[in-house]
C-alpha cells in the first residue's frame, strides 16, 4: 500500500457508509483525504476522528448534483494539499420502487445524483488530471451496475450508465490516467433509507440486505486499485458478500 501514502484522494459522499469507511481506511494508509458531503455537521465529526487519529484532512460541504459545487470542492483541495490524485465518485441514492408506482422525482434525483453527479466529479477532476498527465478516478456502481430486477429498474439502469461512463473515459484519456469501477454487493449503507415505500423498505432490510458486507470491505478494494504501480489500471472489482448468489 506504499502507492498510497501522501496522495490526496477527494471523497464524494463521505458523510456515511461505504464513504466514510473509504476515508478512514485511506486516511489510515497515509493518505491526505479530502471530504465532501451535503451533512457537515458529520463531515466534522469523521474529520476530527482522524486528526485525532494522525491524519490528514479536510472537508467542505458538498452537492454533487451542482457542477459549480463539485469545481468548487476539487479547488478547495487543491487548495488545501496543491494538487488532486484521486477522485472518488461515491455519493449515491437507491429509492427502489416498481415504475408502476410511478415515482419520478425519485427518478429524477437518482439520475442527477447517480449519473449526473458522477459526470460533474469527471468534469471537475479531469482537467486537473490532464494537465498533469496523471491521476485516478474510482466509481463506485453496485452489482445492479450488471444486474435488473423488480424494483430496482431506474437504479439499475444509473449503474449501468456509470459503468459506460467509466469504460468510455478509460479509453478517451491519456495513458497515464488510470478509471476503476467498484461495485459492491449488500453491503452495511444508509442506502435503504432512501426508500419511500414503507413495505418495500422493510422487504429490502429485511430479505435482500442481509449478510451484509462491512463497509470496509469496500474501502479495502478501494485501497487495492489506488495502491497498483502506476502502469497497472485495475478497471473493475465486483464485491459481494460470499452468500450473495442470486444478483
Amino acid at each position: 500500500m506504499e502507492n498510497i501514502k501522501g496522495k490526496v484522494i477527494a471523497i464524494t459522499g463521505a458523510s456515511s457508509g461505504i464513504g466514510e469507511a473509504i476515508a478512514r481506511h485511506l486516511s489510515g494508509l497515509g493518505a491526505k483525504v479530502v471530504l465532501g458531503a451535503r451533512r457537515l455537521a458529520k463531515l466534522e465529526t469523521i474529520a476530527n476522528d482522524i486528526v485525532n487519529k494522525g491524519g490528514q484532512v479536510v472537508y467542505k460541504k458538498l452537492d454533487v448534483t451542482q457542477p459549480d459545487d463539485v469545481k468548487d470542492f476539487v479547488n478547495f483541495a487543491i487548495g488545501e494539499f496543491n494538487t488532486i490524485d484521486v477522485f472518488i465518485n461515491n455519493a449515491g441514492l437507491m429509492p427502489l420502487s416498481m415504475i408502476n408506482a410511478y415515482k419520478v422525482d425519485e427518478w429524477h434525483k437518482m439520475i442527477d445524483v447517480n449519473i449526473k453527479g458522477v459526470l460533474h466529479g469527471i468534469a471537475a477532476a479531469l482537467p486537473v488530471f490532464e494537465e498533469k498527465d496523471s491521476g485516478q478516478f474510482i466509481n463506485i456502481t453496485s452489482v445492479g451496475d450488471r444486474w435488473v430486477g423488480p424494483t430496482s429498474t431506474v437504479y439499475s439502469a444509473t449503474k449501468f450508465a456509470v459503468r459506460a461512463i467509466s469504460e468510455g473515459l478509460r479509453q478517451e484519456v491519456s495513458d497515464n490516467i488510470r478509471v476503476t469501477i467498484v461495485a459492491p454487493g449488500a453491503t452495511e449503507s444508509e442506502l435503504a433509507e432512501t426508500i419511500s415505500d414503507p413495505e418495500l423498505k422493510k422487504v429490502a432490510i429485511e430479505q435482500f440486505r442481509v449478510n451484509l458486507l462491512p463497509a470496509e470491505a469496500i474501502a479495502r478494494a478501494v485501497a487495492y486499485a489506488i495502491s497498483q504501480p502506476s502502469d497497472v489500471d485495475v478497471n473493475e472489482l465486483v464485491v459481494r458478500p460470499t452468500a450473495q448468489k442470486a444478483y
